[in-house]
């Protein structure tokens, strides 16, 4: 198969990738007609995405305020250019004008190439939707991103990343595959660095019975994130609540949002409201994860099998009120560092979280410092939608999606004296932004918003 001007594809889950996660490939020689059938599935099931199809007329507003364009320079990652690469498909089969007129209008015929772009630019968008805030007709692209990754998984092409993180998810509730003994181990070592570094003693609940509270981190928080599993514990045991962490479901993330909403997502949803019931919580509270989150937020009625009878609130809704209310005594003096705030997309665009972040940020640090653009119009960090791939050319992809954001770090000058803090309320932005400060040379540490709070916590 010939090689696309500046194409660079995610690594693909290998047949036994697929199996695990109770998928088998299309073959080749089938995959054509088997993409046609699911897209007249999906456009007669999805208004959002015909409206997609029909409605841009090409103003190019998206292309200067989308990262992935900003950062490559490659047509195809421009937000109408990219839907295009479905839209050619949609007019040639779908529309009289395109059956009759073919490339007059812009159409053309299905075919194994034009299946392997989408594999490549639908895996390079971040599903920001950025792109629908400019858009003068709303359009947005990540609806068309959603629609076109889950024919993808259908036709069995996945990024090896996805299948790996849906089949440990499967087996042991978390995307990291640990398991409930080595999350034990890792929470028992928490406790103690919390004692050393911080004089108190803080017990990390694990499926404990008639708990107030069942809380929900990210599974990257036990490998990556320590600061922000520890700050989670002593907000709960400041506050005096009665909480848990569920060995079943110890994962805010939901990659069934980003690859497979129809299977692997509800599934993760059904995790979630059987460990709610056996330990009889009265309340879900969700963890520092952007897509987890809007997936928690949005889609949880819809998914559930059962009614769902516990208020669901995330983290930063909770330590929001507390600030507001009175009820934490902070010093922000413990976090005398300039700090930079990091809207992750999901909040921003899709959950109306950016304000209670900053009532929380504000009452934590002394020197907080916005950038521009921020809230609902900030960028991506260009790791959104789990394109956190490894393998050198995609990995220097998404460091070329950074560029944006780390052109925004650099304006606010925080990390002009090599100390400043790039605060980051979710799992997968850290992931992404690690990389991101070292190789663009920011000068800033990424943190978690609840590791600031932690921190900035007063005790006696």
């Amino acid at each position: 198969m010939p090689e696309y001007k500046g194409m660079k594809q995610a690594v693909r889950a290998s047949e036994e990738d697929l199996r695990k996660i109770h998928m088998i490939p299309v073959p080749d020689d089938q995959k054509a007609d088997e993409a046609l059938k699911y897209l007249d599935e999906m456009r007669k099931k999805f208004r959002s995405f015909v409206t997609a199809m029909e409605s841009c007329v090409k103003c190019g507003l998206c292309a200067e305020n989308c990262h992935t364009y900003l950062g490559t320079r490659d047509p195809n990652n421009i937000p109408a250019g990219r839907a295009d690469l479905v839209r050619k498909i949609y007019r040639r089969y779908f529309t009289p004008e395109g059956r009759w007129f073919g490339k007059l209008v812009g159409a053309e015929d299905i075919s194994l190439d034009v299946i392997e772009e989408w594999y490549t630019y639908f895996y390079q968008c971040n599903e920001c939707r950025r792109c629908a805030v400019v858009c003068p007709f709303g359009l947005d692209t990540c609806e068309v991103t959603m629609v076109m990754r889950q024919i993808l998984h259908w036709l069995g092409m996945v990024p090896k990343l996805h299948a790996h993180v849906g089949h440990a998810m499967e087996l042991t509730g978390n995307h990291t595959g640990l398991p409930k003994p080595g999350l034990v181990d890792t929470l028992e070592f928490l406790s103690e660095e919390i004692k050393d570094e911080f004089g108190v003693d803080v017990p990390f609940p694990v499926d404990k019975p008639d708990s107030d509270i069942l809380y929900i981190p990210s599974s990257a928080d036990f490998l990556l994130n320590p600061y922000t599993l520890m700050g989670a514990a002593m907000f709960f045991h400041y506050i005096g609540a009665n909480w848990t962490i569920p060995s079943t479901m110890a994962e805010a993330g939901n990659f069934g949002l980003l690859f497979d909403q129809q299977a692997t997502q509800r599934g993760n949803v059904m995790r979630l409201l059987d460990a709610a019931e056996k330990l009889g919580v009265k309340k879900i509270v969700w963890g520092e994860c952007g897509h987890g989150w809007r997936a928690a937020k949005m889609y949880i009625p819809t998914l559930a099998d059962r009614p769902v009878r516990w208020p669901i609130t995330h983290l930063h809704d909770e330590t929001s009120y507390y600030v507001q209310t009175g009820q934490l005594k902070l010093d922000p003096g413990k976090n005398n560092r300039p700090v930079t705030l990091h809207d992750p997309c999901n909040y921003g665009r899709a959950c109306g979280l950016a304000e209670n972040l900053r009532i929380t940020l504000n009452a934590c640090v002394p020197d907080f410092r916005e950038m521009t653009l921020n809230r609902e119009k900030n960028f991506c960090c260009g790791g959104g939608s789990a394109i956190l791939f490894d393998d050198p050319e995609m990995y220097q992809l998404r460091i070329k999606f950074s560029q944006k954001k780390a052109d925004q770090v650099r304006e606010t000058g925080v990390g002009n004296n090599g100390d400043g803090v790039l605060c980051a309320p979710c799992s997968i932005c850290k992931a992404q932004l690690y990389p991101m400060v070292e190789e663009h040379k920011l000068g800033v540490e990424v943190k978690g918003l609840i590791d600031l709070l932690g921190r900035a916590l007063v005790w006696n």
